[in-house]
């Protein structure tokens, strides 16, 4: 009963943690429309002597290079923190990673208030911030892997990822009640509740199933007591010394379907993360909203990809095919892209309906490989037991992610001038190559339950 009571509590807190880095991560696409203005739409007050009309109501020094910019940062160092993540306590690691995140989220929100227009000083900050941000993946999927198993670890990890889709819910919620009126609040606002979540959890979080299996007077603070690769015992006796080795990060890519999965998630990140950063931009240019609306019809693309992460950790339990799972979804997102494209906004229920089943089908192969592949892949019986590599491994996995994810808004700002058609085209074509890297691991698992079907027949 303890074990089902912490593993819960463990569950429920590391979805607390990424929600909050995800909700820190979303101001920028949010208050990017605002920062780098259309200046012919805004009226120009008459005392204002400016003859550059075409960007005279920018916020300086932002300009749409420097926004794509900024939006780079937060995801080309995750292998570095997280190979760091399984040599430290988790729980120090994660509340560094979120407290620093939230003083360097807040601090970009104070340049408007202290009137700040050097590039030097948000780009200093922006970049601090990503090195912040790439603490928490690989350390929250250690947390959960640490205390799931393989049975259902789809559906809960499914259900479990929504935290994802909720942190860029709120995210947009939050940032777009002040984005109009005073945008330095869409970054402080958020830098105080991640920063919060991080002092939950240097007090609460529980990482491994040792703080409970040990002796009843155990110290559950100490990393030596809370190793997460620690082997079950009785009640009342000491937890197993941990001697396993940290993985190399070759080692880690020599486990069958890191490769495979990882060059797969760079595409799959690079159309989810284009859409995080983009779409409320294309929302308000394409169907003409104000930025605090653009922002809210967005937070639909979230909503599908919650019950796209379910539906594929549901669909891949009961079949066993992660592989296949993702691929289907994968090679059946590309033509729902480009209808939504041509015919997403004719009318409110036809934007709604597309947002959601396009959300659905890019985030839902994006949350079944960030966690319970990541998971699979990291307690690999080529392992025997190490459980200390599931940090690396994510690592792995989410780093070349996120090279997709640093590449997806940056090429999508370069191709927008030339029509979003052509963003379009290149969303899909990165999807179709995602599913194209699955392939081979697809054939094995088909031919798997090929070679099963006789003998259940029989």
């Amino acid at each position: 009963m303890p074990g089902i009571k912490y593993r819960g509590f463990t569950l429920f807190l590391t979805f607390l943690f990424y929600t909050a880095y995800h909700l820190s991560r979303k101001p920028i696409s949010i208050v990017k429309s605002e920062l780098h203005r259309n200046c012919s739409t805004v009226i120009r007050p008459a005392d204002l002597n400016i003859t550059d009309n075409a960007t005279w109501c920018d916020w300086a020094p932002f300009g749409e290079s420097v926004t794509e910019l900024f939006e780079t940062q937060d995801h080309l160092v995750s292998y570095f923190f997280g190979i760091f993540g399984e040599r430290l306590p988790l729980r120090y690691y994660l509340s560094a990673g979120m407290l620093l995140s939230g003083l360097f989220t807040c601090l970009f929100g104070f340049g408007y208030y202290w009137n700040i227009h050097s590039i030097w000083y948000y780009g200093f900050v922006q970049a601090m911030n990503g090195l912040m941000q790439t603490t928490g993946w690989p350390a929250v999927v250690a947390c959960v892997g640490n205390w799931f198993g393989k049975g259902k670890r789809g559906f809960i990890m499914g259900v479990w990822n929504s935290h994802t889709s909720v942190g860029n819910i709120l995210g947009s919620l939050i940032a777009g009640v002040f984005v109009s009126s005073a945008w330095g609040m869409s970054f402080i606002v958020p830098g105080i509740i991640i920063a919060s979540t991080g002092i939950l959890c240097f007090f609460f979080l529980v990482e491994s199933k040792c703080f409970f299996i040990g002796s009843k007077h155990m110290n559950p603070f100490s990393p030596q007591q809370r190793s997460p690769s620690c082997q079950l015992v009785h009640l009342h006796s000491e937890p197993a010394e941990d001697h396993t080795e940290a993985i190399s990060f070759c080692g880690a890519l020599s486990i069958p379907g890191v490769v495979e999965f990882s060059l797969c998630l760079l595409f799959a990140k690079l159309v989810s993360y284009t859409f995080l950063y983009w779409l409320p931009l294309y929302i308000s240019n394409v169907a003409h909203f104000e930025a605090k609306e653009a922002g809210d019809m967005s937070t639909l693309f979230d909503v599908g990809g919650i019950m796209g992460g379910i539906m594929a950790g549901l669909v891949s339990d009961y079949t066993g095919g992660r592989a296949t799972t993702c691929g289907v979804m994968l090679l059946a997102a590309a033509p729902m892209l480009f209808l939504y494209n041509y015919i997403g906004q004719r009318s409110i229920g036809t934007t709604i309906g597309m947002l959601l089943l396009c959300g659905g089908l890019v985030n839902g192969p994006y949350a079944l490989i960030t966690t319970a592949v990541s998971a699979d892949l990291g307690t690999h019986e080529s392992l025997r037991g190490n459980a200390r590599a599931l940090s690396t491994v994510t690592a792995i996995i989410d780093g070349t992610g996120s090279i997709g994810a640093a590449l997806g808004p940056l090429l999508a700002g370069l191709i927008s001038p030339s029509g979003w058609n052509n963003v379009f085209y290149m969303l899909i074509s990165a999807d179709v190559l995602a599913c194209l890297f699955l392939s081979r691991l697809v054939y094995k698992e088909v031919k798997g339950w090929c070679g099963r079907a006789p003998r259940q027949r029989g």
